[in-house]
């Protein structure tokens, strides 16, 4: 049901084509560039928190690790992910194809700056064996994202090397 309205809404602003269906799982970052055949930081993972009894998402590149101190600097509280029930229930995708398209209202949307290393970028599409390509710019409009943030480590390792 996620994957057809998230579809829908593609089709909608003329990016259908994009969405692609896998016939295996993308559930993680690790199946989810297997399936696309890019390298797993390009997956862009969509993290779900509470923040002040409301949810939030922070989509950062796979990757990505949430840094708890810049997480707390940012958003004045510990990062408390959400179950897998209240992701269904407050985000309106079950974990493993939560994206940030075609979500409740009240949910917030950020994206986190380790995902401006990459051209296109892939989160899911509202299931475990979907994606859509995005350049950031597009993710940051189709997702309506409040602002992009930076709230994860691991990543700048990477860039040294």
């Amino acid at each position: 049901m996620s994957l057809e309205k998230v579809k829908e809404y593609f089709q909608s602003v003329g990016l259908g084509d994009r969405v692609k269906e896998f016939t295996v799982s993308s559930a993680t970052v690790e199946l989810a560039a297997k399936a696309a055949g890019v390298i797993p930081a390009r997956i862009a993972k969509t993290l779900s928190f509470k923040v002040d009894d409301k949810p939030i998402l922070i989509v950062a590149a796979g990757d990505a690790k949430v840094d708890n101190s810049r997480y707390k600097a940012k958003f004045r509280t510990k990062a408390k992910m959400l179950t897998p029930e209240e992701a269904v229930e407050l985000v309106g995708h079950a974990v493993g194809g939560v994206c940030p398209f075609v979500i409740k209202d009240g949910v917030s949307v950020y994206l986190d700056e380790s995902l401006r290393r990459f051209d296109t970028v892939f989160p899911a599409a509202g299931s475990d064996n979907s994606a859509v390509e995005l350049s950031c710019d597009e993710l940051f409009r189709y997702s309506g994202a409040l602002e992009w943030v930076d709230v994860c480590k691991a990543w700048r390792e990477e860039q040294v090397g």
